[in-house]
């Protein structure tokens, strides 16, 4: 059985009971980073073994995590934080399973995406969720401006070193639209801004911004 398995995306806390028992009885746990996860681990005192699988093995460790599901063991799926198949290699692994009949199931718990729309205010009815937008500013706008005719809510991820280029394209496609930007959700230093992207663009300016972003347009 191929477990998918979420885990907390800053507070150790946001754990479910069935994680838990789930990460204590399988065979191995692969992890996008063993060394981020080994702290969830070590805090909950569970000493089930562990093995990398990220981005650039996921082909060559698929396979082994694939042969040791075939014989019979117990595997639980992990990223670093979070859900597990949303923009990390588990969707290479989770595929590989479906394909190979491998029975899994998913152990549900945080997204940081759904903890921003929620805090947001925005209409939840019906929104769109785009990942990261391009890393270039052309190609970033031109997305935007496709975006910008949809009429649902948006989500972003965005990181600290592209946030304040990020804003400022969203503020010139967007306007004065009120946005709302949540930095370093369910951690120390959870932080929700909300207003036009200039202004928030501002406030960034004065004190350099720090942790991983979502932008909820």
């Amino acid at each position: 059985m191929l477990y998918i398995v979420a885990t907390p995306i800053g507070n150790l806390k946001d754990i479910t009971l069935r994680a838990l028992k789930v990460l204590k009885s399988v065979d191995l746990i692969a992890c996008e980073d063993t060394r981020h996860t080994k702290i969830l681990l070590n805090h909950y005192n569970i000493a089930t073994p562990t093995t990398s699988y990220f981005q650039h093995n996921r082909l060559t460790k698929g396979e082994h995590i694939l042969k040791l599901l075939k014989e019979g063991k117990g595997i639980a799926l992990v990223s670093d934080a979070g859900t597990p198949g949303i923009l990390d290699p588990g969707y290479h692994l989770i595929n590989l399973a479906i394909i190979n009949h491998i029975p899994m199931t998913f152990i549900p718990g945080p997204t940081a995406f759904i903890d921003a729309l929620v805090l947001s205010g925005k209409p939840t009815h019906q929104f769109f969720f785009d990942g990261f937008l391009p890393n270039k500013s052309i190609a970033r706008k031109n997305r935007l401006r496709e975006l910008a005719g949809f009429k649902t809510t948006l989500v972003f991820y965005e990181s600290c070193h592209r946030i304040l280029s990020t804003l400022e394209d969203i503020r010139e496609i967007f306007a004065d639209k009120p946005i709302v930007c949540c930095r370093e959700l369910s951690k120390k230093f959870e932080e929700i801004k909300r207003g036009a992207a200039g202004d928030i663009l501002e406030e960034f300016k004065k004190q350099k911004p720090r942790g991983e972003f979502v932008l909820v347009v």
